[in-house]
């Protein structure tokens, strides 16, 4: 028992020094009366029971999984590191691989219990940076089978895109033609 709370203590106070950084938590903490850790893990319980219970939880299980990915990358952009902007571009790579999916399947997906719940701890496994997700499924699956079909999707983007310039510039020069009468 002592252990857990050894470990308790801990995730407390690296959660308490993290929540230090912003003046407004601190102000919100100093009028309330309510320690900032305790504030915030009340706010992840809420979010994570609308969740749960589906209420919202599509909105919220994408919002967690794309607003704080977005921020991140965003400092990832900033800095002069190169490691983050990699573990940040290998999570939208996965993220988009995954709404293709989910995209396809939701009729089904939808059904499935506590889905924006899996969802939800899916996304964070994902860009987390002590789990690596986003990392284990590139490396994994997704990696070996765009490098498998590399070929056949720059062969096939290529027509796309020679297809999409032909029906642009004929669409220009009608108009213009159109335009002249």
């Amino acid at each position: 028992m002592e252990g857990i709370q050894t470990k308790l203590s801990y995730y407390n106070a690296q959660a308490d020094k993290e929540l230090s950084k912003y003046p407004q938590i601190i102000k919100l903490e100093q009028v309330t009366n309510v320690p900032k850790t305790y504030m915030a893990a009340s706010v992840v319980g809420l979010v994570f029971a609308l969740i749960f219970f589906n209420v919202g939880g599509q909105l919220l299980s994408n919002i967690i999984g794309w607003v704080y990915p977005a921020y991140a990358s965003f400092k990832a952009l900033e800095s002069s590191d190169n490691a983050d902007d990699t573990q940040w571009l290998t999570y939208w790579t996965v993220f988009g691989f995954v709404s293709l999916v989910e995209f396809f399947s939701d009729i089904i997906l939808y059904w499935m219990p506590f889905y924006y719940t899996v969802k939800t701890l899916f996304f964070l496994w994902l860009f987390m940076p002590s789990f690596k997700g986003a990392q284990t499924v590139y490396t994994k699956f997704l990696r070996p089978a765009l490098r498998t079909y590399q070929g056949d999707i720059d062969d096939k983007l290529k027509g796309w895109k020679n297809k999409v310039e032909s029906v642009a510039k004929d669409t220009v020069i009608n108009a213009a033609t159109t335009h002249e009468d």
